[in-house]
């Protein structure tokens, strides 16, 4: 066919299903469906519609309640929408009961961030997790569905008296996945032999919430190369740099970026690269000042650091994208609303998040403001644990 009469696949339209449970607004409700319309984007849709509705707890039929899961069907039927996205994680019995109501294609949380990874994976090794990730989400869910899975074993003989395709394509997968962990366990074994080899060097990770600019960063700092864009989960595959500050060296890690309701496949299938977080001696973490929730990111990535045991490692609190920070406060005095054309960086010292943070910077990664700030944060920082290692060395005092 000739290049000119290609055309590009149209986006699918896809429908976002939220629901309000006791103790939260709906201010908040909203926030997270605009951040499932941000990875339905990621992922190669579109969003068309919101529905939410507010509950206790999911239904557990239905995850919504029956009339509004009978206005979703009226919806989808009208516009012919191809997709609907659930902002959460669905039951086996909740997805065959939803997908036997609406007639269409449904995702939930989890299986839309599965996808995005797998959109995104570049090297084998990342390719390797998500598969094993995208196998163990879907074990659970075979019942619903049969899916023809391609048969890497056997032949004819190779059932059992009487064992149907669903517990055929069960031990397959079962099998798979069995592979694909020795297969990471190998992987894990090369990772940590690689960690080892870096020998006493000081090693400083980049974490934080996803897409708030830790590769960015990253390319600035050691200016390298690393793939950033605007879009959640931009890079998948741990990348490791020297940096040099004033003749001292230390690795920089640039990481995955953490989610909100991260889904725990994901954990367990990235081990060696969360081992990087794990393993390191400082911990960067890159705040999305501009995010209008960017205190929530904060407590889900302090959260996740928990999780990983990573908690109490010595921390930078990176203020990026001051930029484009809007800091709304009204006074009895003063009612004229701060913005980011008059608000300065003195003033964003003085605010709560320097206050509540001994190691805290402010910068714009994208206008290189305030760079030289944070390298000399990052030096005495780096130094300190460095004349621990190697005490008869001399350091230079440049950045003291």
């Amino acid at each position: 066919m000739p290049q000119n009469l290609i055309t590009a696949r149209e986006p699918e339209k896809a429908v976002l299903v939220g629901i309000i449970t006791s103790g939260q607004n709906e201010a908040e409700a909203e926030e997270y469906l605009k951040e499932l319309a941000f990875l339905t984007e990621t992922a190669g849709g579109v969003a068309v519609k919101q529905f939410m509705q507010r509950m206790d707890t999911p239904n557990p039929a239905t995850f919504v309640g029956t009339g509004k899961l009978n206005e979703i069907r009226e919806y989808v039927k009208e516009t012919g929408v191809d997709l609907v996205i659930f902002d959460d994680d669905l039951s086996p019995s909740q997805l065959r009961n939803i997908e036997k109501s609406l007639e269409c294609k449904i995702l939930d949380r989890t299986n839309l961030i599965l996808d995005i990874f797998a959109k995104r994976a570049q090297t084998s090794y990342a390719k390797t997790q998500v598969e094993l990730a995208q196998y163990q989400y879907l074990l659970p869910r075979l019942t619903r569905m049969w899916t023809h899975l391609e048969r890497q074993q056997g032949g004819i003989g190779s059932r059992g008296p009487g064992e149907s395709e669903i517990e055929t394509d069960r031990r397959i997968i079962r099998d798979k996945i069995a592979r694909l962990k020795e297969q990471l366990k190998k992987i894990d074994r090369q990772m940590a032999i690689q960690r080892k080899n870096r020998g006493n060097i000081v090693r400083v990770a980049l974490v934080g919430y996803t897409n708030v600019g830790k590769s960015t960063l990253m390319n600035l700092l050691s200016k390298s190369e690393v793939f950033a864009e605007d879009k959640l989960f931009a890079t998948l595959d741990t990348t490791v740099r020297k940096m040099v500050v004033n003749t001292l060296p230390f690795l920089l890690t640039d990481t995955v970026g953490f989610i909100r309701k991260l889904p725990h496949h994901l954990v367990e299938s990235f081990k060696s690269t969360l081992d990087e977080v794990r393993e390191t001696d400082i911990l960067a973490h890159v705040v999305d000042i501009s995010h209008p929730r960017f205190e929530e990111q904060i407590d889900i990535v302090h959260q996740t650091l928990h999780d990983l045991k990573a908690q109490d490692k010595p921390t930078i609190m990176i203020f990026n994208k001051i930029d484009q920070y809007q800091y709304v406060r009204k006074d009895e005095d003063d009612l004229t609303p701060k913005t980011d054309k008059n608000i300065s960086l003195e003033d964003l010292e003085q605010t709560w998040m320097a206050r509540n943070n001994q190691l805290n910077v402010f910068i714009s990664a994208r206008l290189k403001n305030n760079i030289e700030q944070l390298k000399r944060i990052l030096y005495r920082e780096v130094r300190k644990i460095h004349m621990q290692r190697y005490p008869y060395e001399q350091h230079p005092d440049y950045y003291e």
